[in-house]
């Protein structure tokens, strides 16, 4: 079944155009992106059993083209490709916003992006924004990656990859796959020991996000840092 086999109200395509994009709900969305779906499932199905399978728009996100391959209805390269496609220009677009204006006159766009790379990992991943004069971003990196529970991180190559990239300030990020964005002492311990490291080498550390499916936390905000 495909989107035109749906009744009229219920067709992605036609909501979407007299009601805009806000009024449609995730799967409907990613429906528009299949357009059809697989013998007994239909498209608005199908994209729904996509976002289960990854925990949600976040996660799907992550996704790569191994993983889509598991996807029944997916073993093809056209729909995987698309969905690629999409996906990473969502990722370049908010990575060209960040480069363009200074981050913190988008903190929300910060915490999207990354929201975007960091939240849908299964295990830990700690990656730094590194950001030039105008806390505009060079670079995005993910440096180090850990259990579900935890990731060593060693503050002289955070240094490194900083004086790599000439940059005058971070921006740290990590996520917590257990789903919640607060802190623990270790995250305040770490935190500080990267912004004493990066001093010595006149980078500052604006922020430490936290991200969880669905959720961000800023440290700085926080009051934290």
């Amino acid at each position: 079944m495909n989107l035109t086999d749906l009744p009229a109200d219920a067709r992605p395509r036609e909501k979407l155009l007299a009601r805009g994009p806000a009024a449609l709900g995730d799967a409907e969305l990613l429906a528009l992106l299949l357009r059809t779906g697989v013998a007994g499932c239909n498209v608005l199905q199908l994209a729904q059993r996509l976002l289960d399978e990854f925990g949600g728009l976040a996660g799907l996100l992550q996704a790569g083209a191994e993983d889509l391959r598991r996807i029944r209805g997916l073993g093809g390269t056209a729909k995987r490709a698309e969905l690629i496609a999409v996906l990473e220009l969502a990722r370049r677009a908010m990575a060209q916003q960040l480069g363009e204006r200074t981050v913190f006159e988008a903190p929300d766009a910060v915490k999207r992006y990354l929201q975007l790379h960091l939240s849908g990992h299964g295990h830990e991943v700690f990656a730094a924004l590194f950001l030039d004069s105008r806390h505009r971003l060079i670079a995005l990196e993910e440096l180090f990656r850990g259990t579900l529970a935890q990731t060593s991180v060693y503050p002289r190559e955070v240094v490194k990859r900083a004086l790599h990239h000439h940059a005058a300030a971070v921006v740290l990020a990590h996520n917590h796959p257990s789903g919640s964005v607060q802190p623990s002492r270790a995250d305040e311990t770490l935190t500080q020991t990267l912004k004493a490291a990066l001093a010595l080498v006149d980078v500052r550390v604006l922020d430490h996000v936290i991200v969880a499916p669905g959720q961000a936390l800023s440290m700085a905000e926080a009051g934290l840092l």
